[in-house]
């Protein structure tokens, strides 16, 4: 029993989730100190973002508050969390592993072979090997 505990504790999905559970979460700092401090005030410089009181009530008891305005806010702020991400993060980092490729001799831009083609390029390599004859089974397209 603590054996197959170990073996999924030690394997390899789990210790780079953990990790990346930790680096997402010191990350987070940083992802919101650019927001607050960058992207907010300019979204500040243009009006208020906040779209609070958008909702109705429910009932007499103010607990029963629908608050469109809260979600919205919530929506506009993923979206700008997101944006900085892939923007400031994820595309120059696309961009620096595709030139490391080109660098390496690898064409980013060069489709991986069909399925087809490959078996074609196999049928071909042992109809060489046999003298030039293969033999097809009748309706196969190889």
């Amino acid at each position: 029993m603590l054996k197959g505990f170990k073996d999924f504790i030690m394997r390899g999905n789990v210790i780079e989730l953990a990790v990346a559970v930790i680096i997402g979460g010191a990350f987070t700092a940083i992802v919101t100190s650019v927001t607050d401090s960058l992207i907010q005030p300019l979204i500040n410089s243009f009006g208020s973002p906040e779209v609070a009181g958008l909702g109705f009530q429910i009932t007499d008891n103010p607990k029963t508050f629908v608050d469109f305005g809260a979600v919205i806010t919530a929506i506009i702020n993923f979206l700008i969390i997101a944006a900085v991400v892939y923007f400031g993060i994820i595309a120059p980092i696309n961009a620096i592993t595709e030139r490391a490729k080109r660098r390496q001799g690898v064409d980013p831009e060069e489709p991986a072979p069909t399925t087809e083609q490959l078996l074609a390029e196999i049928r071909d390599l042992i109809a060489a090997e046999n003298g030039g004859t293969t033999t097809n089974k009748p309706g196969s397209n190889f």
